[in-house]
């Protein structure tokens, strides 16, 4: 491929022809059982040439075509096995790689944004990118003052092409809804289209990377590379080497990869906490493991920090913007819940706008609806496995199941639309991981309302009963049916 594919007729020519591919393919699969090849190889090889026809396509166009694949490829744990596995290498491939822009239209971007002496900035420059994503791609480089440095390059087009091709697939998402059982397709879409205008300014990217730079300069656990000079189109920020997560993924270690997910949960929930912004693009290709700091003079004492593997954050196009760390009602929702107070997890519900006023709901079922999600939260550690996710993808796609018919009657305001997001996508990435972590320790430490704290715990009993869980009267913005 030599170019952004950028002209509206060719990538809606090529979008439009997955339907038909997919349609195709069931006939010719029809064919071949007619012509006496068993259901089950049949139903492998349309799966196989349909992961390779879809991801093909959605990789190839890059902009919001392959953004809505990489958004999908997290939940490939979801899927039943026989289904994940032909998808399964289609998607990593996504998490990762893109085909290039050729040089000459990097350095024609380079020369337009920096300027036309941009090759003294550098004292090296690579020409074949070491990463290409969604709307730009990746050059490893070396500053002019002899650090090394990626450069990342948008695509000329990009956000022509991402509103192009999303208002496309939105089209035709009821057919993408089977990559995901549970899920529904069309709302992540919508809130894809949302974004792009920030996830195309990298100015706001710079500007959000620095503040987690700032943040986490001195943390023993996250690395956030610091921001080396900003362009409109191209952002030049420190190289940072390191085991891509999807390369953990399929060959990690154990050690590895239960690291790897403690570190993923505990960036998911401090990040907020501690600088305001909630990283927003949780899929494994936008993180790091970096292998331990060797310092003689600290040895690592009991699993402690000193000498352990460090977690290396990557790409601040999509934020979340939350001044106060993340909402209060999630932990004070979660910490009720596990004391098994449904009252009062419906009443915040209720108050929250997730219940709306015109829907009555009975708070035990509302709770059983619940305590199979939440159950990393009621152990010391849990095992994020694809079976896990699995049966609760199962348990609420099933239209016969109470969970599904519940499911329908909740809603998702506005505000919390890109939390749920970003807080299943890390659930399927730890689950793709297959790690163990505890989950308990990093809500105790950085989710307001989980952990109560004695002076509150005093007030909660004096309170009159019933105050908690009056719905507010004004109300908020409708907003998207929960799919958990």
């Amino acid at each position: 491929m030599s170019d952004l594919p950028r002209k509206a007729v060719t990538r809606t020519a090529k979008l439009a022809a997955l339907p038909l591919g997919f349609a195709g393919r069931a006939t010719w699969g029809l064919g071949k059982r007619i012509g006496g090849k068993s259901a089950e190889l049949v139903a492998r090889e349309v799966q196989q040439r349909t992961a390779d026809q879809l991801f093909k396509t959605l990789g190839e166009l890059k902009g919001g075509a392959m953004k809505l694949g990489q958004a999908l490829s997290v939940f490939e744990s979801a899927l039943p096995e026989e289904i994940a596995g032909p998808y399964r290498a289609a998607l990593t491939k996504l998490q990762e790689a893109a085909p290039p822009l050729p040089a000459r239209t990097v350095h024609s971007v380079l020369g337009e944004r920096i300027g036309e002496d941009w090759r003294e900035y550098f004292l090296e420059f690579e020409d074949t990118p070491a990463a290409a994503a969604s709307i730009g791609q990746v050059h490893r480089a070396v500053w002019h003052d002899g650090r090394e440095v990626a450069v990342k390059v948008q695509y000329p087009g990009a956000g022509e092409a991402l509103l192009s091709d999303l208002a496309q697939l939105s089209r035709f998402a009821r057919l993408l809804g089977p990559l995901v059982p549970g899920m529904d397709i069309k709302p992540l879409i919508k809130e894809l289209r949302d974004r792009v205008s920030e996830e195309l300014d990298y100015e706001l990217e710079a500007q959000a990377q620095r503040e987690h730079a700032a943040e986490f300069a001195d943390d023993p656990d996250v690395v956030i590379p610091q921001v080396v000079h900003q362009a409109d189109q191209v952002l030049v920020t420190e190289w940072i080497d390191g085991i891509p997560l999807s390369e953990v993924i399929v060959e990690g270690t154990a050690e590895q990869r239960d690291r790897a997910g403690q570190l993923l949960a505990r960036f998911l929930f401090s990040g907020p906490a501690r600088t305001g912004l909630l990283h927003a693009d949780p899929h494994p290709g936008n993180f790091r493991l970096l292998p331990p700091v060797q310092d003689a003079e600290h040895p690592e004492e009991d699993g402690g920090p000193v000498g352990s593997w460090r977690l290396g954050v990557l790409d601040f196009g999509t934020v979340d913007r939350l001044p106060g760390g993340l909402p209060r009602p999630v932990g004070d929702s979660l910490r009720m819940a596990l004391e098994g107070d449904a009252a009062g997890v419906y009443g915040l519900l209720r108050e929250e706008n997730f219940v709306k006023e015109s829907i009555d709901l009975d708070p035990d079922e509302v709770l059983d609806y619940l305590l199979p999600i939440i159950e990393p939260t009621q152990v010391e550690e849990f095992t994020f496995t694809r079976g896990w996710i699995r049966d609760q993808a199962a348990r609420i796609a099933d239209p016969r199941s109470p969970a599904h018919q519940l499911g329908r009657q909740l809603n998702l305001p506005p505000s919390y639309v890109l939390i749920h997001r970003v807080t299943l996508s890390t659930i399927g990435v730890l689950c793709q991981l297959g790690a163990t972590v505890r989950m308990r320790d990093e809500l105790d430490t950085w989710l307001p309302g989980f952990l109560v704290e004695p002076a509150e715990a005093a007030d909660a009993t004096e309170a009159a009963p019933g105050e908690a869980g009056e719905p507010d009267e004004a109300g908020e913005p409708e907003g998207e049916t929960v799919q958990a």
